[in-house]
C-alpha cells in the first residue's frame, strides 16, 4: 500500500511540502486540509493588495489546476482533533481522515487586541485574505480615520495601506522610536521621516487605553496619554502566536511552538511540523525558535516533505532573511540584525564614536564579541553586525545593492578578516569594500558574475 500523506495547512509550508512529496513519490496519495476557501495565496502580498498596487487575482500563488496537476486532494474544511493512536484527523463535519505521515503546517494567528472595546465592529487585522477584504470594504463604505497599533512591519504595512486608500491614519507606538527591536535610533528616524512624508500621524509613548464604541461599532480611542481620537477603524498588529490547538491533549511536545528535531519530526514518529507553527533549531542563535518568515516556511516545508517521503535528511536553517518595503522605503534584514541599545538587556557597555565625518560610525561592545559597522547617507543606511571574523547580520535601508553580497557572506560564514580593519576605521567606502571582497570570494569559488 502506498504511504498516505496528510497535510494540515494550505500555506507556504504546506504547499511546498506537497510539491516535494510528489516530486519524490509520484504515486503516493496526498491530501491537504485548508480552512480558507481559496488555493494558496501570498500573505506577504496582502500589504500590496491593501495599497492597491496589485489586484486580488495576483495574490494567488497557485491555481486549482496546480493541485490537480500534482494530484493533491485539497479539502476546504477545518481539522478539529488528532487521534494519534488511530492515525486519524477529525474534521469539522465529524468525519475522519487516515494518514501514515502527517504534517502540521497550521501557521499562526494574530495576538488579539488586549484593551477594552476589542470586540467592537471595526477592530481589524491584516493576516488573511478575508481580513484584508474586510478592511477594503470598510474604506469603500466611507471609513475616514484609522488608529493603528503595533511596533513591527505588519502595523507599518497596515498604516501605509490605509493611508494609500485616502484614510487619515494615526499610528500609536508605545516606545520613543519606530520598530525599536530591530532598528537603531538613527535607522528609526529614517523610517519616521518617510511615515511623516506619507501623511501618517505618529504618536510616540502612546497606547490604546480603551476603544470607544457607538451602537456596537468603533467610534474612537482613548490613549494612555489622555488623548481622544475619533475613528472608524482600529488596526491591530501586536504580534502572532502559533496555532497549537490541535496538539492539545496529545503527546506532541510544544513550547512556544511545536518542537521538532533536525528532520522536522515532532516527538511523535511520523508527525512533522513546519512553518510558523514549528519551533526549529536556529544555528544562528543556538536556540529553538519559531520563525514566521515566508522564505523559511518554504524551505522548511520542502525539507519536511522530503522527510515524509523517506529522505531522512537533516534540515539546516539558513540565515534569516526578510526583504520588505515599508512606508515607501525598501528594507532588508539578514541574520542577527537586532538593534543593540545597551541598557538593562545588554550586559556590556555600548560605545559609539564618529569617524571621518558624521556619515560613518562604529559600535563595539566593551568586553563582548559583537560589533557593528554602520554607514548612512540621507535615507540610505547600511549596518553590519560582526562577531570575531564573521559578518553575522545586516540591516539595509533604502539602497539594496549589497543585499545579495551580504546574504552570501553571512549564509556561508565567510571569514572577513582581510577587510575587518577597514570596517573598524569607519571607511566611508564601506559598501565598496564589502562588494569588492564579495566579488573576490565569488571568483575564488569559480562563480560567474563575480
Amino acid at each position: 500500500m502506498p504511504t498516505q500523506h496528510l497535510i494540515i495547512g494550505n500555506g507556504a509550508a504546506g504547499m511546498s511540502a506537497a510539491e516535494e512529496i510528489r516530486r519524490r513519490s509520484p504515486h503516493a496519495p496526498i491530501t491537504m486540509i485548508g480552512d480558507e476557501p481559496h488555493p494558496m495565496y501570498s500573505r506577504p502580498g496582502l500589504a500590496y493588495l491593501l495599497t492597491g498596487e496589485i489586484p486580488e487575482a495576483r495574490i494567488f500563488c497557485r491555481a486549482r489546476q496546480d493541485y490537480e496537476g500534482h494530484r493533491v486532494r485539497l479539502i476546504h474544511t477545518r481539522a478539529t482533533a488528532l487521534d494519534l493512536a488511530r492515525h486519524t484527523v477529525r474534521l469539522a463535519d465529524g468525519s475522519d481522515l487516515a494518514f501514515d505521515t502527517l504534517l502540521l503546517a497550521t501557521g499562526s494567528t494574530p495576538v488579539a487586541a488586549p484593551f477594552p472595546g476589542a470586540d467592537l465592529d471595526g477592530i481589524c487585522y491584516l493576516d488573511t485574505l478575508k481580513s484584508t477584504q474586510g478592511l477594503l470594504r470598510r474604506v469603500a463604505n466611507g471609513a475616514q480615520t484609522a488608529v493603528v497599533v503595533g511596533s513591527g512591519i505588519t502595523a507599518m504595512e497596515m498604516a501605509e495601506g490605509l493611508q494609500h486608500r485616502g484614510v487619515t491614519v494615526h499610528y500609536l507606538l508605545r516606545k520613543k522610536t519606530m520598530w525599536s527591536a530591530l532598528l537603531t535610533d538613527a535607522e528609526s528616524r529614517i523610517v519616521e521621516r518617510h511615515a511623516c512624508a506619507c501623511g501618517i500621524q505618529l504618536h510616540f509613548d502612546q497606547e490604546i487605553a480603551e476603544v470607544i464604541g457607538a451602537e456596537g461599532r468603533v467610534a474612537g480611542v482613548q490613549t494612555t496619554g489622555g488623548q481622544h481620537i475619533a475613528c472608524q477603524i482600529v488596526g491591530v498588529a501586536i504580534g502572532v502566536r502559533p496555532n497549537l490547538a490541535l496538539t492539545q491533549g496529545t503527546p506532541i511536545q510544544t513550547e512556544r511552538g511545536i518542537v521538532v528535531n533536525d528532520q522536522l519530526q515532532t516527538s511523535v514518529p511520523g508527525v512533522f511540523a513546519a512553518g510558523d507553527v514549528a519551533q526549529v533549531f536556529d544555528p544562528w542563535s543556538g536556540e529553538r525558535r519559531v520563525d514566521a518568515l515566508w522564505s523559511s516556511a518554504i524551505a522548511a516545508g520542502r525539507a519536511a516533505g522530503a522527510n515524509m517521503a523517506g529522505a531522512n535528511a537533516p534540515y539546516v536553517k539558513g540565515a534569516p532573511f526578510n526583504a520588505a518595503r515599508i512606508l515607501g522605503l525598501h528594507l532588508t534584514a539578514i541574520g542577527q540584525a537586532g538593534a543593540d541599545r545597551g541598557g538593562d538587556e545588554d550586559p556590556h557597555e555600548t560605545l559609539q564614536y564618529q569617524s571621518r565625518g558624521s556619515s560613518e560610525a562604529w559600535w563595539a561592545r566593551s568586553g563582548g564579541p559583537y560589533g557593528s559597522a554602520w554607514s548612512h547617507a540621507g535615507d540610505h543606511s547600511l549596518r553590519l553586525i560582526l562577531r570575531d571574523r564573521l559578518i553575522v547580520g545586516a540591516i539595509l535601508l533604502g539602497n539594496q545593492d549589497l543585499a545579495d553580497p551580504l546574504r552570501d557572506l553571512i549564509a556561508h560564514c565567510v571569514d572577513i578578516s582581510p577587510i575587518r580593519s577597514q570596517l573598524r576605521t569607519g571607511d566611508l567606502g564601506l559598501g565598496a569594500t564589502v562588494r569588492g571582497f564579495w566579488a573576490k570570494w565569488r571568483s575564488a569559488r569559480g562563480e560567474a558574475g563575480a
